[in-house]
């Protein structure tokens, strides 16, 4: 089974996640929500502090994931790219900063490989699990926030 990652009419922010919708402020920018969890981001709005009642905790560079909740992050210290969550291991191509799977949990992207599209979910799931929905908006987040200050310091 897929489950399809809807955009805006712009095609640059992420709507939703199969049939999970991300609510978005007045002005754009940041969502507030994914689903029933609010987001929760720092006085600054530049780091994502909080989905629903899981807590984000950060390195002392203040940029890496150090902690989701009760889990360990492990993240490529350089990249800041997360290699595994908790429970779940995050695959990527060699060098690059795109997720391919997270979790049992598969990714395709768009023609151009740059925005994520599809999550293939293994047979046994029909339905994403909360903590695995979480997990993956994380990733996406994470993975977003790397393009774009990739693209601004181009």
């Amino acid at each position: 089974m897929e489950l399809e990652l809807g955009y805006d009419l712009l095609g640059s922010r992420l709507r939703s996640i199969g049939d999970v919708h991300l609510t978005y402020g007045r002005w754009g920018g940041r969502p507030h929500a994914l689903g029933p969890h609010p987001l929760e981001y720092d006085m600054l709005g530049s780091r994502l502090r909080r989905i629903g009642d899981i807590e984000i905790g950060y390195g002392r560079l203040g940029s890496v994931p150090r902690t989701f909740g009760t889990w360990d992050v492990d993240c490529a210290a350089w990249s800041g790219i997360p290699r595994r969550i908790g429970p779940y291991p995050v695959d990527h191509p060699r060098l690059s900063g795109r997720a391919r799977a997270v979790g049992p949990l598969t990714l395709s992207y768009d023609a151009l490989g740059t925005r994520p599209r599809r999550i293939g979910l293994p047979k046994d799931l029909h339905t994403l699990p909360d903590d695995l929905l979480r997990v993956l908006f994380l990733v996406l987040h994470l993975q977003a926030e790397r393009n774009k200050s990739s693209s601004a310091a181009s």
